[in-house]
């Protein structure tokens, strides 16, 4: 099931049963070794998610290594009938309960992106009653491209127009989740308690107009 994001952004600094989602942002200027020092790099594999009524082309494409991914704010959802919004993301099909994960790639927001997600960890199985994510990483048009967690904490500025790496750790054993642009710690916070997990990436789209993301270089670390 996996319902509106609209209502999940909304609840994005909650937990189930209304406790605080605590996110702090990081005031270090630099870490002392790679995010990577100590992990493997993984193979994936993914499925493509697009709007119903359309070819994958018509949304995506992959020149260069470069993927590229857009959509708009009247396109129909993944699915005929679905209430969900509509979206052209990669499916990460690699799903965990436990250990650490990371997902690691450079990031392209065009100019106009406003309101939608371009990497989420999705509890593809979770509890009743607790969200459907564990995090979300989203872009807004204010400050020349602004990147939040959720629509909450802001973690970037004059983001639009330029490529940067973000990697997004997430030790499902101990809870954790951390966020690294650029190879610099921004953000630390907890998941939403167990659940089945998998990666996600492209614009899933909350907001007005059009949006698109852009990804090369995209790794899987484990470790």
């Amino acid at each position: 099931m996996n319902p509106t994001r609209r209502t999940v952004l909304a609840a994005g600094g909650l937990l189930a049963g209304g406790a605080a989602w605590a996110m702090t942002p990081s005031v270090s200027s630099a870490v002392a070794a790679s995010p990577t020092d100590g992990w493997e790099k993984t193979s994936f594999t993914y499925g493509m998610q697009k709007p119903w009524n359309l070819g994958l082309s018509e949304r995506y494409s992959n020149s260069g290594g470069v993927h590229r991914m857009w959509v708009y704010d009247t396109d129909e959802p993944m699915s005929q009938g679905s209430s969900t919004d509509p979206r052209t993301e990669m499916r990460w099909r690699q799903e965990y309960t436990s250990g650490q994960h990371m997902w690691d790639a450079d990031v392209y927001l065009p100019s106009g992106t406003n309101g939608a997600t371009f990497v989420q960890i999705l509890r593809v199985i979770h509890p009743e009653g607790t969200p459907a994510t564990d995090f979300m990483l989203n872009a807004y048009s204010a400050s020349g491209g602004t990147v939040r967690a959720y629509d909450r904490t802001v973690l970037k500025t004059n983001a639009y127009n330029t490529w940067f790496n973000v990697k997004l750790e997430h030790n499902a054993s101990s809870r954790s989740v951390k966020v690294y642009f650029d190879d610099e710690l921004v953000l630390t916070t907890e998941d939403r308690g167990p659940a089945t997990r998998h990666f996600k990436n492209g614009v899933y789209h909350h907001g007005s107009g059009r949006a698109e993301a852009r990804f090369r270089n995209i790794t899987y670390w484990t470790r």
